[in-house]
């Protein structure tokens, strides 16, 4: 590895052992061909205005009033310059200190994410919806001392920072807020800083991003990524499948945590010289009206909701919309011919995950074959294998397994080796692929629920409906849904003296709401008397799936 710039090296040293990294084609792909130095938040902003393209557009948005803003790639530089230096200065943070991240799709959010890796910190993004109880193992597993945080988001924060909370968190001592005009705040700060600011001298291995995903047990893993990981997505995913040119103008529904949305939503866009409309809220209505508003050429979000645009494409003016990309959840046959036939659109699908950081298999809308993701991105190599990683006669059910220029890599965590076996990533999908590459969906292959592009696991609902007074014992699964692809399904044994009805379901349905993200309550409640269990007290989900 090279010589790293991180004065604290708790990044590089939590890496798992070089023995346990999967494979990762590099040598002969000049896709990938990066020099041994470099930050990858200069290379999507300042390499830009370096070229004289400074004055082109960056971001767009409405404000509070509904007036459409833009800031362009120069006044971008500046406000990432300004974050960078209350990072520095005012909170004291040294490169490879971690930082938190909290916001809704905003251009604060997005400035602060190119300022913090600017600055050389490494940056751990979380869900708008996440509790208090969600973000503790989170700071504690990465030790993180700091967070910048959108004001509207302020209470499941304080709760961790208030030593008399269940979730309170020692090591975060220094928080700033953003959206807020307080003295103390970060943008009354940054206003204060010079434009001008030297970029930490990062490795090109340097981890610049923890991205967390819960996994199947809701213990959250941090899927570590270098500065040439981050471009690596731009340059594999981006470049070869969805071609974005200078001109290009996205939006769409993943948030900026997700790495769905940080690929999609802003380092594809900027990684060209494109820009990007940022939204904190879209319903299906909404994301049309940004697309006729701000004549967006591509859109990103989940099949549930390019089903619910479908039925209401005709009230708006969408001639300026050239590709729509779908991924996060499965993307069903009949969402893709319904949005085909009311846009004419070829979807483009695509499957990836935070361990990988971006999309490894998809197509081009002029290759698409029905019913298939796709093949390979150019950069990486997958095939279907059998239990022993043997691989199996196409058409033959079995495991995916993938390697590119990027990979996992998890946070001090022993199930490094489960997703990585003999030098491949293990992303825990079953798949089909044909005589000519393309690769068929079949179903996950653990207990991982997905539902409207979100992964929800079902040991942690299961957890939240258990410290309800009512429930002696529950069970949790995904049952498929026509509209969200899966829904979050609950099956309860009640204790004595309480009754199964409408108001207990709805019951049951805020309180989990209130102690985990609203997004992962569940959809449907049924009440049993017993739930299956192995001998040994263990909970049969497949039992329950069957039923």
């Amino acid at each position: 590895m090279e010589r790293s710039a991180h004065l604290d090296t708790f990044a590089r040293d939590n890496l798992p052992p070089q023995s346990e990294w999967p494979e990762f084609l590099l040598e002969g792909n000049p896709d990938v061909a990066y020099p041994a130095r470099l930050n990858c938040a200069v290379e999507l902003v300042d390499a830009h205005i370096a070229k004289g393209n400074g004055d082109r557009i960056a971001l767009r948005w409405r404000d509070d009033n509904g007036e459409k803003r833009t800031m362009s790639y120069r006044e971008l530089a500046e406000l990432t310059n300004r974050i960078a230096h209350v990072l520095t200065e005012d909170m004291k943070l040294v490169p490879g200190n971690r930082l938190l991240l909290r916001g809704p799709n905003n251009v604060m959010m997005a400035a602060s994410w190119l300022a913090a890796v600017k600055a050389g910190l490494v940056v751990v993004p979380t869900m708008p919806l996440l509790r208090a109880a969600e973000l503790k193992p989170i700071i504690e597993k990465a030790k993180i001392t700091a967070a910048l945080c959108d004001k509207r988001l302020s209470e499941e924060l304080e709760n961790c920072r208030n030593s008399g909370h269940a979730s309170y968190c020692s090591e975060l001592t220094e928080v700033r807020y953003f959206h807020d005009a307080g003295p103390d705040s970060l943008d009354t700060l940054a206003k204060g800083k010079p434009a001008e600011f030297t970029a930490c001298d990062t490795a090109v291995d340097d981890v610049c991003l923890i991205a967390f995903t819960s996994g199947t047990t809701g213990k959250p893993k941090g899927c570590m990524h270098f500065h040439r990981d981050v471009l690596a997505m731009c340059d594999t995913f981006s470049k070869h499948v969805l071609r974005m040119t200078p001109d290009e103008i996205v939006c769409g529904t993943p948030p900026l945590a997700f790495t769905f949305g940080l690929g999609g939503l802003l380092c594809f866009p900027l990684r060209v010289g494109g820009s990007t409309v940022l939204t904190e809220k879209l319903t299906p209505d909404l994301l049309l009206q940004t697309v006729q508003d701000f004549g967006v050429t591509m859109t990103f979000t989940a099949p549930t909701f390019y089903r619910q645009m479908a039925e209401l494409v005709s009230n708006y003016d969408l001639s300026s919309l050239k590709k729509t990309v779908s991924a996060g959840e499965a993307l069903p046959d009949a969402t893709r011919q319904l949005w085909k036939k009311a846009t004419g659109i070829e979807m483009i699908d695509g499957i990836g995950g935070t361990e990988m950081i971006h999309v490894f298999v998809a197509s081009a809308p002029e290759n698409v074959r029905r019913g298939a993701i796709g093949t390979v991105v150019p950069g990486y190599v997958a095939q279907v294998v059998d239990e022993n990683l043997n691989p199996v006669p196409n058409g033959t059910v079995g495991r995916l397994v993938v390697k590119g220029p990027t990979g996992c890599r998890y946070l001090a965590d022993e199930r490094q080796r489960v997703f990585v076996q003999q030098g491949w990533n293990l992303p825990g999908d079953t798949f089909i692929q044909d005589d000519d590459g393309y690769f068929f969906y079949q179903a996950r292959n653990d207990d991982m629920i997905i539902s409207a592009g979100y992964n929800i696991a079902g040991p942690e609902v299961e957890d939240a409906l258990l410290s309800h007074e009512a429930v002696a014992e529950c069970g949790v699964i995904g049952v498929p849904d026509e509209q969200r692809g899966n829904i979050v399904k609950a099956f309860v044994v009640l204790k004595p003296g309480f009754e199964g009805n409408d108001a207990m379901v709805k019951a049951l349905q805020d309180h989990v709401k209130s102690q985990i993200a609203p997004y992962k309550y569940p959809r449907a409640i049924e009440f049993v008397s017993a739930l299956p269990r192995t001998e040994t007290g263990k909970l049969q989900r497949f039992v329950l799936r069957q039923q």
